[in-house]
This record gives structure tokens, C-alpha cells and sequence, in this order.
């Protein structure tokens, strides 16, 4: 393992331990109700070990934190955030569709888009 990989872990086991400790677990229970052994939770705090996509998820779920909390900081993106892309409000209502309302509003989507493909030196943007 190089030294920024170090580095990485030792950050993210940072970020655990203090989420941990604000949400009054002690890492024996965090392991309990993670199924995980102290140990392990003792080694992802030191940066020693670090947990499978689904260890991380359900560490998140637990601690009530986001992956953002634990990896915002390591990695330097400069894309927009999704919620500078996405109206609030239509992404709310979005989500609260059901599902063939989803596919509905998908289809309605893609058939604009290419009606805006067709016309765009009509209208353009």
C-alpha cells in the first residue's frame, strides 16, 4: 500500500471515529450492530483495514452520515452537484411518482429531446 493510500484511509477512519464517538456508540457497539467484530471497527478507525461498498453503506446507515461526510474532502470534483442540476422541486415530485408515472415522464423526456434535436435551429436555447 503507497502513502497517499495510507493517507486516504487514515482520513475515512478519522471521519468514522468521530462520527462514532458523536453518536455515543462505543466500538463494541457499533460492531454489534454492524455484525462486525471490534476489531475490525477498532482497524477501519486507524486506517488499517478498510470495508467492502456494503460495509461502507451500512457504516453510513448506522452512523447517520452520507458518503459524502466521509470521502467530500478526498475527492476533488468539479462537476456541478446534482442539486445544481436538478430543479429541487421537480426531483422531489419526481421521486414521489410511482413507478408508471416514472417510465411516463422518461418517455416524455426522451421524446423531447429529440423533438429539441429536430428544432434547433428553430428554437434555440
Amino acid at each position: 500500500m503507497n502513502e497517499n493510500e495510507k493517507n486516504l484511509r487514515r482520513s475515512i477512519g478519522k471521519k468514522i471515529k468521530l462520527a462514532r464517538t458523536k453518536t455515543n456508540y462505543t466500538q463494541e457497539k457499533l460492531a454489534e450492530k454492524l455484525s462486525l467484530s471490534t476489531r475490525y471497527i477498532s482497524q477501519l478507525e486507524r486506517g488499517l483495514a478498510f470495508g467492502s461498498a456494503s460495509t461502507i453503506v451500512n457504516l453510513c446507515k448506522t452512523l447517520n452520515i452520507s458518503s459524502d461526510f466521509l470521502f467530500d474532502d478526498l475527492i476533488k470534483c468539479r462537476s456541478p452537484l446534482l442539486s445544481e442540476m436538478v430543479d429541487s422541486q421537480f426531483l422531489e415530485n419526481y421521486l414521489n411518482l410511482n413507478t408508471y408515472n416514472k417510465t411516463i415522464i422518461n418517455e416524455l423526456t426522451i421524446t423531447l429531446l429529440k423533438l429539441q434535436e429536430k428544432n434547433k435551429n428553430k428554437y434555440p436555447s
